[in-house]
């Protein structure tokens, strides 16, 4: 036997002990070994049968080719196998490792710690008693009365807790889960508990005879928690949602669900992402609505693609059952016009060739309207267009510099099914038409002059006849722009910073001849938004339909201030106005639609924006449009955002459109509570790394902070709040609790009140509804207090 009563190391091949160990002392020490954090992942196959076994130890006892007894601060380490022990033996016979006394043992993102471990270290096969254990991918943990390690994958706890809290001894976690087995799967990442039952605040909250749960953040299959959540038209809603992650690229989620004033349904999606191709299928069913006395139903379906020589297609759909639909199920498919469901499909090949680029396509629309039998809350749809065919391109011309562009498409136009009649009717049929321009910009340093000639061709064919009795027609319009502009700079300073000032005025000219429009259709003609873009455009209208006359002048001016070093943009203001040279015939009525009473007013209305985050912390935006012929503001909008730091943030509006709507706006996230010289635990795992999902467990305490969230809008014209979110969250570290009361007009008197409540356990799941993704839709400025790490096919919302 070989004994050395000073600090040691000893190397043993994983094959028999060094035929040298006996000269042992003789020898010259080995280099001291390193202490890593963590150590590589270990080899697979012959590579690990190869490894060699590392002891270290303030005093080691070797008897060749039996066994090897290290005493003191003993580490024994073999590829990814770390053990520590006050005493560790070594039977190299058996490969087996027994260690007593403060036991710590670390492999592959799991460490375990108790009194006594036996392990054979090439099939890690063996068992732990009394451990507690930790996964550092998660920072939960929990003890057992025994753990069983079946191999270097698997493993079994008796009569085992799990939590992501503190778990020092000092006070009870905020909560536990307790189980009677507990199976981990480290290669499948599942956890699965059985004889569940799980605590919060010491109270039982949920019982299972098995619960699963992921292991790190990766998704896997099985049942997520329940959801809970309060309606005001459909009463409690309960749903105990199925995640099957079916591969890597595809996955489905199968929500059984019960709404107490409705009956049973489902609901189901499945979303998959092939290499030349990918997608989403969602369907909601409720086959008996109690309320209704019928079956309600919702379907939505999203795909895009590539094939053949670059050509992109792609198709979407939302389909519900009935009118009621988005009053009922309020953000069940959330759109701009939540009662305008598109059914579309395109097919679109870029080309590129002889100094041009463009793209040929086709598409076709079709459109859901869900109208109201209230007088007054009717809408008016878009046209269907099936189909939609056309081609663009542009480039340069091979003649003094010149720059063309080119659209031409033919549309079918037909109307929606529910579309409403206001009385007038209105024309379907068929529209080719055919747009394009010429233009020589000259382009310096500091200032630019481009002279464009445009022109605006169109024929229709109607199915109905015009006003003048006729059912097809034709027309061009030319116009002529001259576009010019100059931007000069000079440093300057403000507000202790070292800033570039702009000064860029522009002034466009435009003349188009007037061409009487109003006998034809109206398929796409609406009337631009007066703002600092549409001033500078040389058609008043969006679409082909309709061409406004102009011969006029618009001239204005900005100034920026740009950070020296970023060239950030700190602040921007801009005036600009329009002069009419002659009168314009062909307007647009207030609310934007088409064939308007003619514009005689010479000046236009004074349009100034501004915005700037001069202020640390602050960002001011305003637009005002203000009428000299009245003296007073005709639209505003002003705004105002403070925030100091992450999860702080406070913005107001104030939106006043003369005669129509007058809004008031107030949304904000910010901290109630903070406990004296700690950092919210938000905060702090933010400022932790990438990996800030969950905190290190045991480190700090599940104290933590409050935070309000809202928004507010009310009419200050019709004198009522019209939609309302206000919520409070607690971030306690190891745990977050959410609850949410949400207010959604669904009509002049009508309105649609939600709870949602959750309570998220970090390590483990979410219970109760999701209001995660109101909150960022609503709230301006808004963080989530844990951001997961992103993963484009992460379990749906029900995680």
């Amino acid at each position: 036997m070989t004994r050395r009563r000073t600090r040691a190391h000893l190397f043993l091949l994983a094959a028999g002990l060094l035929p040298c160990a006996a000269a042992l002392g003789q020898a010259s020490a080995p280099p001291p070994l390193r202490s890593l954090k963590s150590l590589p992942p270990a080899p697979r196959g012959d590579a690990a049968a190869r490894l060699p076994v590392t002891l270290q130890a303030q005093e080691i006892r070797v008897r060749p080719d039996l066994e090897a007894v290290a005493e003191g601060d003993a580490e024994l380490r073999r590829g990814s196998i770390a053990i520590r022990a006050d005493r560790l033996t070594y039977e190299q016979a058996d490969d087996l490792a027994v260690a007593r006394g403060q036991v710590r043992i670390s492999h592959e993102g799991a460490s375990f710690s108790g009194p006594e471990l036996q392990l054979r270290i090439e099939r890690f096969e063996g068992f732990f008693d009394h451990p507690s254990y930790e996964f550092t991918r998660t920072g939960a943990g929990g003890s057992a009365q025994r753990i069983d390690f079946i191999d270097s994958s698997r493993a079994v706890a008796r009569a085992a807790t799990y939590t992501s809290c503190p778990r020092d001894g000092s006070a009870d976690p905020a909560w536990l889960l307790t189980t009677d087995k507990l199976r981990l799967d480290f290669e499948a990442n599942e956890g699965v508990a059985e004889g569940a039952v799980l605590r919060f605040l010491g109270v039982p909250i949920l019982a299972a005879p098995t619960v699963s749960f992921p292991l790190d953040d990766q998704r896997k299959s099985g049942w997520l928690p329940p959801t809970i959540g309060l309606d005001s038209r459909s009463g409690l809603v309960v749903a105990v949602p199925y995640y099957w992650n079916i591969a890597p690229n595809r996955d489905a989620t199968i929500v059984p669900k019960l709404l107490s004033r409705r009956g049973a349904g489902v609901d189901g999606e499945f979303r998959y992402l092939e290499p030349g191709f990918g997608g989403r299928i969602a369907l909601d069913l409720l086959p008996d609505d109690k309320q209704a006395g019928t079956s309600r139903r919702g379907v939505q379906f999203n795909h895009e693609g590539r094939v053949g020589p670059g050509i992109r297609y792609g198709a979407d759909l939302v389909r519900v059952s009935d009118d009621n639909y988005w009053k009922d199920f309020p953000g069940s498919y959330p759109d701009l016009v939540p009662r305008l469901l598109p059914l579309s499909a395109f097919a679109e090949l870029p080309f590129s060739g002889a100094g041009a680029t463009g793209l040929a396509y086709a598409r076709a629309m079709r459109w859901q309207v869900q109208q109201s039998s209230t007088a007054g809350e009717q809408i008016t749809s878009p046209y269907d267009r099936s189909p939609q065919v056309g081609v663009r391109a542009g480039g340069k011309l091979p003649l003094a510099g010149l720059d063309y562009a080119l659209e031409t498409e033919l549309n079918r136009f037909t109307l929606p099914a529910n579309d409403y009649d206001a009385g007038t009717p209105r024309l379907t049929g068929t529209r080719w038409h055919a747009v394009g321009s010429i233009s020589r910009p000259w382009r310096e340093p500091g200032w630019w002059v481009t002279p464009r000639l445009a022109f605006n061709a169109a024929s229709y064919a109607t199915e109905q006849a015009m006003s003048d009795g006729r059912k097809s027609a034709s027309r061009l319009i030319p116009t002529f722009s001259l576009d010019t502009g100059a931007v000069f700079e000079r440093p300057t300073q403000a507000f202790g910073r070292e800033l570039m000032q702009t000064l860029e005025p522009r002034v466009l000219y435009v003349n188009t001849p007037y061409h009487a429009q109003s006998v034809l259709p109206a398929f796409d003609a609406w009337g631009r938004d007066f703002n600092f873009v549409s001033l500078y455009q040389d058609n008043n209208f969006t679409g082909i339909d309709r061409v406004s006359d102009s011969h006029q002048i618009t001239a204005g001016v900005t100034t920026r201030l740009l950070d020296s070093g970023t060239g950030a943009e700190a602040l921007r203001l801009g005036v600009a106005q329009r002069y009419l040279l002659r009168d314009q015939l062909v307007t647009a009525q207030s609310d934007g639609a088409p064939d308007g009473t003619p514009l005689s007013q010479r000046f236009s209305d004074f349009l100034l924006v501004g915005s700037t985050n001069l202020v640390p912390k602050w960002t001011l935006d305003a637009g005002l449009q203000y009428s000299p012929e009245v003296s007073r503001l005709q639209r505003s909008v002003l705004a105002a955002r403070y925030s100091p730091g992450p999860f702080r943030t406070v913005n107001a509006a104030y939106r006043l459109n003369r005669g129509q709507s007058e809004q008031m706006e107030v949304g904000w996230q910010w901290p109630m509570t903070l406990i004296s010289g700690s950092t919210p635990p938000a905060q702090a795992a933010r400022e932790g790394g990438a990996r800030s999902a969950v905190p290190a467990a045991g480190r700090g305490s599940c104290a933590g902070t409050w935070y309000s969230v809202g928004r507010l809008s009310y009419s200050l014209l019709d004198q009522r709040l019209t939609d309302a979110l206000v919520g409070f969250e607690y971030d306690a570290g190891c745990w977050i609790g959410r609850v949410v009361a949400q207010r959604l007009s669904t009509g002049s008197t009508e309105a649609t009140s939600r709870l949602l409540l959750q309570l998220e356990l970090i390590g483990l799941s979410r219970l109760g509804s999701n209001p995660l993704q109101v909150l960022k839709d609503n709230i301006p400025g808004y963080r989530l207090l844990r951001e997961r790490n992103g993963d484009s096919l992460s379990p749906s919302s029900y995680d």
